[in-house]
């Protein structure tokens, strides 16, 4: 196997990355996996709410990325920003203990994703600025690998803490908070980030900026647009596991199976995709996703729905990293942070709709509805997609 494509020399900065979003993830996901039942079960809402503050909140962390991300490319710094962003993630998680009114749980989701939205554009980039082209999608797999242990951890350690705490939401949201600590505590110290990127900052918000961007870019931004206004919240996937039969207790393993695929899949597909190009790979993802999303609008028994949660982890090991890679390798260093926040605005902008929009059908047309439109939407983005390929 060639040098560039060994674990060991993957650098240092991206495997601290990859275990400051295990413990992140960790915490996320052992709220994650229990509020939309906290929502429907305790505060007794519906699920139009619910989508409504799923959409809120996906939708604000998006559009503060591009922000951010303009932010460490006129610094030159990513490192802080990242701090600020876990740091506000990791405050925010006793709102969910305390919360007695969804107003509350709007209020936790919200700064959450602020959080979320101030750390991850400078997060990639400190990711693509430290990396080879021929070594990124690897690195990139990698770093989602890592992520994804903590997103299957939180699951089970909410399964395990729901079982001995009589299914006591409040507690186990209080406990969430300290994996979320150690995150924060780990990327002080141990990220060391190289000099500035550049020695004469500019405004990268300035418009002849974007238009530097190829036209490549732009194609996945759209390709990106398309598919997420299909692609609701996991929350509904467990409201629908829950009807199908799948105990309280046992859902947010849903999460564990999911992401204990995505792990196996995410650094293979990275390594497979700096050698044999990275659209084939996110094309088969956005077809699988479509195939996964018919399964939970027909599926009738528990073992269907365990089956399509690994499916779903495969389809996020093909397309989340490698589509972070094919981003990267498009875009110079000193608009890295800039791109990235584009990208996450576009898809902030749609986030909102495809949540409210999944509710509206699920409650006034069917159960089925939100995952069939998600199905179409992701068929249209492959064939987007498909097309660029054969024209380039």
């Amino acid at each position: 196997m060639p040098k560039t494509f060994t674990l060991k020399n993957i650098p240092r900065n991206v495997w601290i990355l990859g275990f400051v979003s295990l413990f992140t993830d960790t915490a996320s996901k052992i709220i994650q996996s229990l509020l939309p039942l906290f929502l429907v079960s305790v505060l007794e809402v519906n699920l139009i709410t619910v989508g409504t503050i799923e959409g809120i909140a996906e939708s604000t962390a998006s559009v503060l990325k591009v922000f951010s991300g303009a932010l460490s490319d006129y610094w030159g710094k990513r490192k802080q920003l990242a701090i600020a962003g876990y740091g506000l993630s990791a405050l925010v998680v006793p709102v969910f203990a305390l919360a007695n009114s969804p107003l509350w749980v709007l209020i936790g989701r919200f700064g959450d994703r602020v959080g979320k939205g101030i750390r991850v554009a400078p997060r990639n980039a400190l990711v693509a600025d430290v990396t080879l082209p021929e070594q990124r999608g690897a690195a990139y797999g990698l770093r989602q690998s890592l992520d994804t242990i903590g997103a299957a951890i939180g699951p089970l350690i909410a399964v395990a803490l729901m079982s001995v705490s009589g299914q006591n939401f409040r507690l186990v949201f209080w406990l969430a908070t300290i994996p979320g600590i150690i995150a924060v505590l780990l990327l002080i110290f141990g990220i060391k980030e190289r000099d500035s990127i550049s020695k004469n900052p500019q405004n990268p918000l300035q418009w002849q900026n974007w238009q530097n961007l190829d036209r490549g870019y732009w194609i996945l931004l759209v390709v990106i647009l398309i598919f997420n206004l299909g692609n609701s919240s996991d929350a509904f996937l467990l409201l629908r596991s829950q009807q199908v039969g799948i105990n309280n207790t046992f859902i947010p393993l849903a999460f564990m199976v999911m992401n204990f695929t995505y792990f196996l899949s995410a650094y293979p597909a990275g390594v497979i995709s700096d050698r044999m190009g990275r659209y084939g790979l996110i094309t088969a993802g956005f077809l699988l996703y479509a195939l996964i999303y018919l399964g939970f609008a027909y599926a009738r028994t528990p073992w269907e729905i365990w089956s399509l949660f690994a499916g779903y982890g495969l389809y996020q090991g093909m397309s989340k990293g490698i589509l972070l890679a094919a981003i990267g390798d498009r875009i110079p260093a000193e608009l890295r942070g800039t791109a990235f926040g584009t990208i996450a605005l576009a898809t902030g902008i749609v986030l909102f709709p495809a949540n409210f929009m999944a509710g509206f059908l699920w409650e006034n047309v069917s159960y089925q509805a939100p995952f069939l439109f998600g199905s179409i939407l992701s068929i249209l983005a492959a064939l987007l997609l498909l097309v660029e390929v054969k024209r380039s």
